[in-house]
């Protein structure tokens, strides 16, 4: 069974009753929640054959024979090779490893970090993937340490390759590797790395990998390589290294790293790469703040005029009177105040790469003059009676639509053919979720070395704040929330923490009094006026919320004469969910599901 994301792109809000990790008062005894058993997930599985339809939760699936996998798995190996199809198969459980993560979090929401990730683990059992047994774990959220080793057998990635191919010379569980990475990757909020130490199909006696944060690996390139779609991205090793002092930081390049693991990022570096040893004009499209200037970069760092200068000019930061002279150039006495000649973005671009960022806000003299240049290869200094030869490429960038631009009048035609040869659309932060958790990894190290802080990770709270908001800013806002977050923070080894993330108050996110994450917008008694008399009954009177549950499920299948469908439709659940919750209040050895519920894993 596969998960696919649901349009929104986002997960219901987790709740943390206990997330920062904090002992209990002296004298007081506390008691952990249970976990839940893999009959709740069984529970929450709602089939509508009418639409064709599977969910659990609202996490759509799809039943798929292993058979298909398998040979899917093959068609990769033989035409990829051994290694881009590890890299492409770790990649795709890497994908699903972060939306189970998630559902983990929802369904287990008042427990401790721990609980809740051996309870998602149940996901991939339900899933019928495989069933995996934590022999060690340690995850300390606000200390940002973890460790763990995890074995499994009845793996169909074993049984595949070693059907076709025999017995390997490495580990061959590539998807189950990428789902554990991303998995725990999204628990802590800090990239974890696991590798799979032994494996049935390189003659090992049991499938297990062990996993810790990746700057605790000191030879991890060859696990590090397939969670890279290019070369160019994720480089994680490079993240690692020791800090520089503060002088040293502040005179470092500007960072040009490309970091994620989403459908999205992926193809936009696919992209990059395929364009790359051309000379073709590409055009970045995205909202603002998606990391468009950081993907020119690394093209111009990956193409043949790696060499030569990367020149950028913000289009919208040029006034109206001096776009041509940034551009092209100016030639001594052209206008009172031009005291000397002095070239333009052209040729200073020359032999290497201009980025023109914000293009679609050029006026239209000024667009009519840059489409001339673009066609010719030659321009003219202002004031200038020779015109000049120029080898560049052109990089533009624009978060505007340019075809509706042209619609209104508002940017000319043919320049957008000369400059929309290569499209790369970069897609924005909402839809990029699986990115989060590796970003911000990235921009903690990157800032905790640039400030001089020692800072361990993020709380809980502050971890899933940081994973449900929607960024409008998209990757800019996020860089900039952590940097601030570093500089707040105490820098002593302690973690960052819910306030010094300083979200803005306008966002779609708020956290309660107790760190319990909540969306805005979610309605309230003004939905349902009807039941306010009700409500406040209950409150005032302190009947339990078990007791109104129970009796409200009582009341419905009284109603329905025991029909459990029927009752199941008055209270808008499934079936199965209802059957659950009814047997969860009998004795122990009422079988619901075939199995006594003491014995459920």
């Amino acid at each position: 069974m596969t998960f696919q994301a649901p349009a929104t792109g986002r997960s219901p809000s987790p709740r943390s009753a206990a997330r920062q990790g904090k002992a209990a008062a002296p004298g007081i005894a506390h008691t952990p929640p249970k976990p839940p058993d893999i009959g709740e997930l069984i529970a929450r599985l709602r089939f509508a054959p009418q639409e064709g339809h599977i969910w659990l939760d609202n996490q759509r699936a799809a039943l798929i024979h292993l058979s298909t996998l398998e040979s899917l798995r093959c068609e990769l190996i033989d035409a990829l090779g051994l290694r881009e199809a590890r890299g492409f198969l770790t990649r795709m459980g890497f994908s699903s490893g972060t939306r189970d993560a998630t559902e983990a979090r929802k369904l287990h929401p008042q427990g401790a970090a721990r609980d809740a990730f051996i309870f998602g683990l149940k996901l991939r059992t339900l899933q019928g993937v495989l069933m995996m047994e934590p022999t060690d774990l340690m995850i300390d959220i606000p200390n940002g340490k973890f460790r763990a080793e995890i074995q499994w057998r009845g793996s169909f990635e074993v049984d595949s390759h070693v059907s076709v191919y025999g017995v390997s010379n490495d580990p061959v569980c590539w998807m189950q590797t990428g789902y554990l990475c991303a998995y725990a990757s999204s628990f802590m909020g800090r990239t974890i790395l696991f590798r799979e130490v032994e494996c049935l199909g390189a003659g090992g006696g049991l499938c297990r990998a062990v996993g810790k944060p990746i700057e605790d690996w000191t030879d991890a390139e060859d696990d590090i390589r397939p969670l890279q779609p290019e070369a160019f991205a994720n480089r994680f090793s490079t993240l690692r290294k020791a800090a520089p002092n503060v002088a040293e930081a502040n005179s470092l390049p500007m960072p040009t790293e490309l970091v994620g693991a989403s459908g999205g990022f992926i193809a936009a570096c696919h992209l990059l790469k395929k364009v790359a040893s051309t000379n073709a004009t590409v055009l970045f499209l995205g909202e603002t703040g998606v990391g468009k200037e950081v993907f020119a970069r690394t093209l111009h760092q990956i193409s043949r005029r790696a060499n030569c200068p990367f020149i950028a000019l913000n289009c919208a930061a040029i006034p109206e009177g001096l776009v041509e002279a940034e551009l092209f150039g100016v030639e001594k006495g052209a206008y009172t105040g031009a005291v000397t000649s002095r070239p333009g973005r052209f040729e200073r671009a020359n032999g290497g790469t201009l980025f023109l960022d914000e293009v679609g806000t050029l006026t239209g003299p000024a667009q009519t003059k840059l489409l001339r240049a673009i066609q010719e290869r030659r321009i003219e200094r202002v004031g200038d009676t020779m015109s000049r030869p120029v080898d560049i490429r052109i990089i533009a960038a624009t978060n505007v639509d340019l075809m509706e631009a042209v619609k209104a009048g508002t940017f000319r035609e043919d320049l957008l053919y000369r400059l929309n040869v290569f499209p790369i659309t970069i897609p924005p932060l909402r839809e990029r979720r699986a990115d989060i958790p590796l970003l911000t990894d990235h921009f903690l190290h990157r800032f905790a070395k640039l400030h001089g802080k020692d800072v361990n990770g993020f709380t809980e709270r502050a971890w899933m704040a940081l994973y449900e908001y929607d960024y409008p800013g998209n990757i800019r806002e996020l860089e900039n929330i952590i940097e601030r977050a570093v500089v707040m923070a105490d820098g002593d080894g302690q973690p960052v923490d819910l306030h010094h993330l300083r979200l803005p108050v306008t966002a779609m996110l708020r956290v309660g009094d107790g760190g319990t994450l909540e969306r805005e917008g979610r309605g309230g008694l003004s939905d349902h006026p009807a039941l306010a008399p009700l409500l406040a009954q209950v409150l005032e009177n302190k009947i339990s919320l078990q007791d109104v549950d129970d009796l409200l499920m009582q009341e419905a299948v009284n109603r329905a004469k025991g029909n459990l469908s029927l009752a199941s439709r008055l209270l808008g659940m499934t079936r199965p969910q209802l059957a659950y919750r009814l047997k969860k209040g009998q004795p122990e050895t009422d079988e619901e599901f075939g199995t006594d519920s003491s014995t459920s894993p």
